[in-house]
């Protein structure tokens, strides 16, 4: 008998899209996504750290695919460039105000899809999960990259980016029950390694659980603040491979499908 290709997995039912950290990451994020759009195979819910809390925010909150790409594909470094006194090189007003102008509402209970994003509370050094409330700041916290954002404060606490030490961006997942022992989950992985993460780092790693199916794109171009030229070939190469994959098999409840980019 034939195996499922991820495309029938997908349409077989209900599933969480969640996406990893990854610098500047969520242009290969948003080409993926743009593909599940074209497809007619959109997530239910999204959860994400980073770059995927960015991009998997604004689609939550009501944001088309097609439109985080644009706006993607339009930033330019003094969008978000804004260097101040602090821990950290930017201050992330400019950030946060582009923010506050993209998304179509202002909290997670808006959202038309569920929501959680991860980010990390340097103080009590542990990953928070953030669902409800003011959702900017949220995003914006779970994306301020260490010693690069100041630090967001939402409440009481003053977070960083939640990639720290939730880089595959399940913090926020749907947990395993009784009647759902295997949720189904799709799982973008940004396969680039950070400089600061030793080889071999569990991090880097695809991580395996029931339910779950990952794409990793290997070969995509790394963009930065200083190389957003590359955002549009990660972006084009990243949707490139996800339509490869889609008509790959997909086993779970554990799978990787991998592609390496440049050979699409």
């Amino acid at each position: 008998m034939a195996k499922r290709t991820l495309r029938e997995w997908l349409a077989e039912g209900p599933y969480t899209l969640a996406m990893s950290s990854g610098f500047f990451g969520f242009f290969a994020h948003a080409g993926l996504l743009s593909v599940l759009e074209e497809e007619r195979l959109l997530p239910d819910r999204l959860c994400g750290s980073s770059a995927g809390a960015l991009v998997g925010g604004l689609f939550a909150a009501g944001l088309p695919a097609s439109s985080i790409c644009a706006e993607l594909l339009a930033l330019r470094r003094g969008d978000f460039w804004d260097p101040g006194p602090g821990p950290g090189l930017l201050r992330g007003a400019r950030f946060r105000a582009r923010l506050d102008a993209l998304l179509p509402v202002g909290t997670f209970e808006a959202c038309p899809r569920p929501l959680a994003v991860s980010a990390w509370d340097p103080l009590a050094r542990q990953t928070v999960v953030l669902r409800s409330g003011p959702l900017a700041p949220a995003i914006q916290a779970s994306g301020a990259v260490p010693f690069l954002f100041h630090p967001v404060r939402l409440g009481e606490r003053w977070l960083l980016d939640g990639g720290v030490a939730d880089r595959h961006g399940l913090a926020g997942a749907p947990s395993p029950t009784i009647a759902d022992p295997a949720p189904r989950l799709l799982y973008h992985h940004l396969t680039s390694r950070s400089p600061w993460r030793r080889a071999g780092s569990p991090a880097l790693a695809v991580p395996e659980r029931l339910g779950l199916v990952a794409v990793a794109l290997h070969g995509l171009p790394r963009a930065g603040p200083f190389k957003l030229e590359r955002g549009a070939e990660a972006m084009a190469q990243a949707a490139a491979g996800m339509r490869a994959a889609l008509a790959q098999p997909a086993s779970p409840p554990s799978s990787v499908l991998r592609k390496n980019a440049s050979l699409l």
